[in-house]
């Protein structure tokens, strides 16, 4: 089945303008998901919308929305009264201006779309807009209305198609300081900082969505397999979890050694003037101390680990989902 669209309109710019329709560009269908049920029964726990002061149900046509302004106290605001109020952007999304991708910040973002010509006709101006933004490395800000709420919408090529992303208002999004002014300043050493670079040197790679699994759904799956065909479950044992305090820099080295590889060498140090180098006392022991990473480099190297068994097939959609 076609996936079905959110909102159907207008795209404009300036004078050209095209039908267009806007599709989500994520779900969660796929997701495990789960019905209320009662205990005792087994039943499901269905909800019905009653009368907060006589317990009676009410119908949906007689139910709208109101702004509370006191106790007990609503204003009553009809739907036709919200279609009013949302103007030309309820049919078009207007283009009002063009900015840069990185002008955008990542906490205004909500959730993206796809944006296609809806019908036979409108292609070559989509094209036009499309390929305008595309031209100017920028991303276009619009207005929409998705249920019955206006939105800012920024668009930017995707392929053939434009990808749009709902923003955030300014007043949706809080202030950081309210946050972080109690974090400490801390001083971090040169030394911290070279093996924490260095970890992240060695987990460093191309983002891949494909190579993530989601090991909590997977887990849900088998719980829910387990449990139809009859197996008893078995209460995990809580993990462990250390109360000691561990010194940063030991914990950075051990990062390291679970990696299996060594700390950075250390930068020289500045050569100092040559000294005139003390007689030795007759008898007296040299000091050497052990090279680092000498024994791990001549000890024989540790056998691989096996490799994980491969995780569980997914089971059909219906068997996931719990009756």
């Amino acid at each position: 089945m076609a996936p079905r669209a959110n909102w159907k309109g207008f795209l404009r710019l300036s004078l050209v303008t095209c039908p267009v329709a806007l599709y989500p560009a994520t779900s969660e269908s796929e997701k495990v998901s789960f019905n209320q049920i009662n205990r005792k029964t087994g039943h499901r726990i269905k909800y019905s919308r009653v009368d907060a002061e006589t317990g009676e149900e009410v119908a949906n046509d007689d139910i709208v929305k109101g702004y509370k302004v006191d106790t007990d106290t609503y204003i009553e605001v009809t739907k036709d009264e919200l279609d009013d109020i949302a103007l030309e952007s309820t049919h078009t999304i207007e283009i009002d201006e063009f900015v840069p991708r990185t002008d955008i910040d990542s906490r205004y973002l909500i959730r993206p779309y796809y944006l296609v010509p809806d019908g036979k006709v409108g292609h070559d101006a989509f094209a036009v807009i499309r390929e305008t933004i595309r031209s100017m490395d920028k991303v276009a800000i619009g207005r929409v209305v998705l249920t019955n709420r206006e939105h800012i919408i920024a668009l930017e090529p995707l392929g053939k198609g434009l990808m749009g992303t709902l923003l955030r208002y300014p007043y949706e999004v809080r202030n950081e300081q309210d946050y972080f002014d109690d974090i400490q300043d801390v001083k971090i050493t040169s030394d911290m900082l070279d093996l924490a670079k260095h970890i992240v040197e060695k987990k460093s790679a191309d983002f891949q969505p494909e190579n993530f699994e989601d090991h909590y759904e997977e887990a849900l799956i088998e719980l829910i397999n387990k449990k139809r065909n009859g197996v008893t479950i078995t209460a995990k044992a809580a993990p462990k979890t250390s109360g000691n305090v561990i010194n940063l820099m030991d914990a950075l080295k051990r990062s390291l050694a679970s990696e299996g590889d060594k700390p950075p060498a250390a930068a020289p140090a500045p050569k100092a003037k040559a000294k005139k180098p003390k007689k030795r006392v007759e008898g007296q022991r040299e000091m050497l101390l052990p090279i680092s990473g000498k024994k791990a480099k001549d000890e024989p190297k540790k056998a691989e680990e096996p490799k994980k068994s491969e995780k569980p097939a997914r089971a059909p959609a219906r068997s996931r989902k719990a009756s």
